[in-house]
């Protein structure tokens, strides 16, 4: 019970008692790199690439990535583990009719910064950032090992190469239980 109270142990009726990882400090600035982020954290990061496909642009991605419905995008979903515990879910949408042959780097390198230069996109910012809170539907439980209904924090981004134009449309669902978002306002 003290363990309990002190935020070190939580129990889940009829599987036991579980101790409580601190969570990793993840911060959000103009330049939000996976890998970089978890390795200052002395965590080891891994990406998987769960699947990478090609679709014509919809409304809404032709209005993000200023695209023409029907162009090509390049759309992937990974996940994203910290010392082998999953820690977020995502999937972008990259403009392929900009950056053709990008999916075929995408399904060689999950690490979407060496991707994208492998493309010709030497760098990329984030220009915005809506956080949202969520829970976790059926497949996302399984991909996280949490519970279906589990707290999920909701991170949509946009990213733009050095030109200007969008490079990276993104919706990461990260396991809140694992993961605290700091918006950092000092990194450039």
């Amino acid at each position: 019970s003290q363990l309990a109270d002190e935020g070190l142990v939580h129990s889940r009726r009829g599987s036991g008692v579980f101790v409580l990882a601190r969570p990793l400090d993840y911060p959000l600035s103009e330049r939000v790199r996976f890998h970089q982020n978890l390795l200052a954290a002395g965590r080891m990061p891994e990406k998987t690439m769960l699947s990478v496909e090609v679709l014509g642009a919809s409304e809404n991605d032709a209005r993000r990535l200023r695209l023409q419905v029907g162009d090509p995008v390049a759309v992937t979903h990974s996940l994203s583990l910290a010392d082998a515990t999953p820690v977020a879910i995502a999937e972008s949408r990259f403009p392929e009719a900009r950056l053709p042959g990008l999916a075929g780097a995408l399904k060689d390198e999950p690490r979407i910064t060496r991707a994208l230069q492998a493309a010709g996109v030497t760098d990329y910012t984030r220009v915005s950032t809506r956080l949202t809170a969520t829970t976790a539907d059926a497949t996302q439980a399984l991909h996280l090992r949490m519970r279906e209904g589990a707290p999920l924090l909701l991170s949509e981004s946009l990213s733009h190469g050095p030109d200007g134009l969008p490079v990276e449309h993104g919706r990461t669902w990260f396991a809140s239980e694992r993961i605290t978002l700091t918006l950092d306002h000092t990194q450039a």
